[in-house]
């Protein structure tokens, strides 16, 4: 039985991810145009150095 007090890693994931997604939705909110561009969500998930390291091309990525 987990208490409410007890906290995990995954409550330290999880809120994480609230957070990152909340941080989309503001872009998001006051982008122009239908989308946010792979770039810019990106740039809002600050994970230009991950991208680098990425060996196969990211979904939605049609660059050649």
């Amino acid at each position: 039985m987990v208490t409410l007090g007890a906290r995990t890693v995954s409550d330290h994931v999880a809120l994480a991810e609230i957070e990152l997604c909340g941080e989309l939705m503001i872009a998001a909110a006051g982008a122009i145009g239908e989308r946010l561009s792979a770039a810019r969500i990106d740039e809002v998930l600050d994970v230009h150095a991950t991208a680098e390291r990425c060996a196969g091309p990211r979904h939605g990525d049609h660059r050649g």
